[in-house]
């Protein structure tokens, strides 16, 4: 089964601060999104990677530059303001012999070989599969003026991260039923689930951590020195 990943670099990374979006950001000497490409070659079943990336971008064709690969790394697309919208764009650029598309946030540089190798399995038996960890938090759901309205049992809440992965035919289908209501959907898997497919959850990584504060850049070069 042809395995391609959407690598979602269009962000601007407004929370992060800066005048470098942050998946350019160098950590132990290395931009992230290099980090990130670095960590899905380790899954020998991805052949290509698409990257998403924002208008003007220009950094990421220059830090492709003399870089090599397992996979073939397809001339980017450019994405929208919404994560959907890139996520549409990046989908329509794949060759049409891709059947398994995973959705990847290149500001989460560090997913495992065994996360990636357990989405895959997952979703090729299942046909959709997002990464997840059980939450040791209780969990209230409130409503516009705080006042709560349920606490959901937490052996049943996951906390979902990224590569989000599915047959591209869902996904495809997904995109057209809601084509009014793309903008509601927070993360791939949601999309998915509006348009009655079945989603199921493997097993996520504490390590597969997205970078979104100047702290978090601390945090990964931490580890990245622990793992050298």
């Amino acid at each position: 089964m042809k395995t391609a990943v959407l690598l979602l670099a269009a962000g601007s990374g407004r929370r992060f601060g800066g005048e470098m979006p942050k998946q350019y950001v160098e950590v132990n000497g290395k931009a992230i999104v290099l980090h990130t490409l670095e960590h899905l070659a380790l899954e020998p079943r991805i052949s290509m990677v698409q990257p998403v990336i924002a208008k003007g971008d220009h950094h990421f064709s220059r830090l492709m530059t003399d870089k090599y690969f397992p996979f073939d790394v397809l001339p980017a697309v450019i994405g929208g303001t919404e994560r959907s919208i890139s996520m549409q764009r990046g989908l329509a650029a794949l060759p049409k012999h891709v059947e398994l598309v995973a959705v990847h946030d290149a500001a989460r540089p560090l997913p495992s070989r065994a996360l990636l190798s357990d989405v895959l399995d997952v979703a090729e038996r299942f046909g959709a599969a997002i990464p997840g960890l059980p939450v040791h938090d209780t969990i209230k759901r409130v409503n516009a003026e705080g006042k709560v309205l349920e606490t959901p049992q937490r052996q049943y809440l996951r906390a979902v991260q990224t590569p989000q992965v599915a047959k591209r035919q869902w996904f495809e289908q997904a995109i057209i039923q809601e084509s009014n209501r793309l903008h509601m959907h927070t993360d791939d898997a949601s999309l998915l689930e509006a348009a009655g497919f079945d989603v199921y959850v493997s097993q996520g990584d504490v390590l597969n951590r997205k970078i979104t504060t100047v702290e978090d850049l601390a945090w990964m070069a931490s580890v990245l020195d622990e793992h050298n």
